[in-house]
């Protein structure tokens, strides 16, 4: 058997670095709520990025992404094909379409990390399936975790569901560890490989679980234009949803819950 990683002793936070991070993932999550009633049709992923810029300085704190690795906004904006790292512009959203929402805030040096995939007025079904799966996709990687865990678990849970639902999983892009840094070791795959089945989730450990879920190919398409966009291949659908957790000596800790958003179980549909 292959020896187990242990992860270095600079990534398990004490209690005033959990504090620090449940505070950064408060602000978070109360953005995402701030920006939830603006995102439906009319809307431009620009004006998105203005609410989400102004109402994070306006709190004292900073949009992580904005100049990160010269990423030119405040937030990503990915919208029906595009996987993730959308940059918003001045593209109105419509009836029909599914956009994620990413943000992550800086919040006395800590980040809160986190997305959801809105669906915008009625959509398709095949919208509204992968939208679910991605969502679900989240909630039963957390749920499968616990302290002293491999990484593999995430992988695991996502693929095995995916899969069972007809889609796949993109795999070029994953989670990450989370903490004064934006990104950090570990990194979480959203498919299980040989790395993450050696690695172990200790209590102190803070990362992201951020599945991308395809409704066709799972292989990617970066724009070479702007160098950020990234599209599914086929030109299929892809949702995703991100949580930031904090791992306790009880188990998981979701530091990005929202009060308004989805919660485990929720159904999406036409309303």
């Amino acid at each position: 058997m292959l020896k187990k990683d242990k992860p270095s002793r600079k990534l398990l936070l004490g209690h005033e670095g959990r504090e620090k991070m449940r505070q950064a993932g408060q602000f978070n999550a109360q953005l995402m709520d701030f920006i939830r009633s603006h995102v439906k049709p009319g809307i431009t992923t620009g004006e998105i990025d203005t609410l989400v810029h102004e109402f994070t300085h306006q709190h004292g704190h900073r949009p992580a992404t904005l100049g990160y690795l010269g990423y030119p906004k405040s937030c990503c904006t990915s919208i029906n094909d595009v996987i993730c790292h959308g940059i918003p512009d001045d593209t109105q959203l419509v009836e029909g379409d599914i956009v994620n929402v990413d943000i992550t805030s800086v919040v006395d040096g800590w980040h809160g990390d986190q997305s959801e995939t809105f669906i915008i007025g009625k959509a398709s079904e095949e919208a509204i399936a992968v939208t679910q799966a991605a969502f679900d996709c989240l909630h039963l990687a957390i749920a499968a975790l616990e302290p002293g865990c491999t990484v593999s678990i995430i992988g695991d849970t996502i693929v095995a569901e995916a899969h069972r639902r007809g889609f796949s999983v993109v795999r070029e892009y994953v989670g990450h560890g989370l903490g004064q840094s934006f990104h950090q070791p570990p990194n979480v795959p959203h498919f299980p490989d040989r790395k993450s089945r050696q690695q172990r989730i200790l209590p102190g450990m803070c990362f992201t679980v951020e599945p991308m879920i395809n409704t066709g190919t799972r292989f990617t398409r970066l724009d070479k234009n702007d160098g950020w966009t990234v599209r599914t291949r086929d030109g299929g659908l892809s949702a995703q949803f991100e949580h930031s957790i904090l791992m306790t000596e009880d188990g998981p800790e979701i530091l990005t819950r929202t009060q308004a958003g989805p919660q485990p179980g929720h159904s999406f549909g036409n309303s």
